[in-house]
């Protein structure tokens, strides 16, 4: 029997959200795939339709988000729509994603994986590709907005959108003399 284009999508969808579910509170290789079919609602054999294996699922679910991470900074201005505000609008619409992903067990190789994107655009770090210290301003940025904006959710997001962008572009433009947090 032969699945219509959407069911599919929704069945995918599904299995990816259970799956976060779980990835946000333990690490992969405790996440079995019975574990994730019981939780999206379908039997084991629907879910290997779809994924070769929990870690073929966990690359799935980090190429979407990295690949939508990529898509939107194509028009970024670091000063008026920064990365950080990206994240913001990720989370509005992915947050089961983004706790997952940014999540004690997801950090890391969530980084590693949006790194590794050769179309992930940063035209605040509008270098030569040729230059040697590119690389690690690159990691420099991504980790230290990817850090913020965790620690942002963990405390609840006890300041606005617009201060959390307006630190995060003035800790990039002059330290923290320009952020005024200057002891």
């Amino acid at each position: 029997m032969e699945q219509n284009g959407n069911t599919a999508d929704q069945t995918r969808q599904a299995f990816m959200e259970a799956f976060c579910l779980l990835y946000a509170k333990d690490p992969i290789e405790k996440i079995t795939v019975l574990e994730v079919s019981k939780k999206a609602g379908y039997n084991r054999s629907t879910f290997y339709q779809y994924f070769l294996d929990i870690y073929d699922l966990l690359d799935e679910v980090e190429d979407t988000m990295a690949d939508y991470i990529c898509e939107n900074r194509e028009s970024i201005d670091m000063y008026s729509n920064s990365f950080v505000s990206s994240l913001v609008e990720l989370y509005d619409t992915k947050s089961v994603y983004v706790n997952a992903l940014l999540g004690v067990y997801g950090k890391q190789h969530f980084i590693e994986k949006l790194l590794s994107k050769k179309k992930l655009n940063i035209p605040e770090l509008n270098l030569p590709d040729d230059n040697r210290f590119k690389p690690y301003l690159i990691e420099y940025h991504i980790s230290a907005v990817i850090s913020i904006f965790q620690l942002w959710l963990h405390r609840g997001k006890d300041l606005s959108v617009d201060e959390l962008i307006q630190l995060t572009a003035d800790l990039y433009k002059g330290g923290l003399s320009e952020a005024g947090v200057e002891s």
